[in-house]
């Protein structure tokens, strides 16, 4: 008799094609392995532990649905990432949230948790009126982030909190690179234009 095979070693490619055979051994190994990097995608963008795990679950229920238009010369964390960006991005379309905490995220519970979901607005401060005032930047710029369209909103996001590269971007999203580059050029000019009144 075959010995039982290791699927924890198994390269994510070769787990995709027993996941597509309909091995469910195979797609709840892929789940383990992604489902902490696609719930922190999410969560970094719509700030709500409960939703969170709403639609991390609906992202791969749509993994689980499409498995078979998986193409294995994409990275599978791309394809993934992808998907997971268009269901948050659907959200954030269907209801006005906050994305990014300048603290971080008010629902974190750990310190691992509040570091990534917070934005680096400043350097390290020097004195308490410095922090004050790199506060309330943190705040407009908050609320400035919430005013883009979402798809801008996702860029600026992959770009600037994910630390992500335009190529990567552009996989992730499913869109050219010319777009990713145009999109983040628009956000940033939208960005410098609400923060206007706050320039020394």
């Amino acid at each position: 008799m075959a010995p039982l095979l290791d699927l924890r070693n198994l390269p994510d490619a070769d787990l995709v094609s027993l996941a597509q055979e309909g091995r469910e051994a195979a797609y709840r190994e892929l789940v383990g392995r992604y489902e902490r990097p696609v719930f922190s995608l999410i969560f970094r963008m719509v700030r709500n532990r409960e939703v969170t795990e709403d639609l991390t679950q609906d992202t791969f229920i749509k993994v689980l649905n499409h498995i078979d238009k998986y193409r294995p010369e994409f990275k599978l964390s791309s394809w993934l990432f992808k998907i997971a960006n268009n269901v948050a991005i659907d959200h954030l379309r269907k209801r006005q949230l906050d994305t990014i905490s300048i603290d971080g995220s008010p629902h974190a519970r750990s310190a691992a948790e509040i570091e990534a979901t917070s934005f680096d607005v400043v350097a390290r401060q020097e004195s308490a009126l410095d922090e004050m005032e790199a506060k309330e930047l943190g705040s407009a710029i908050e609320r400035a982030i919430q005013q883009l369209r979402p798809e801008y909103r996702a860029c600026i996001m992959l770009r600037h909190v994910e630390g992500r590269s335009y190529e990567e971007i552009a996989a992730t999203l499913d869109l050219p690179l010319g777009t990713v580059k145009t999109y983040i050029h628009r956000a940033r000019h939208q960005l410098r234009d609400a923060l206007e009144g706050l320039r020394e």
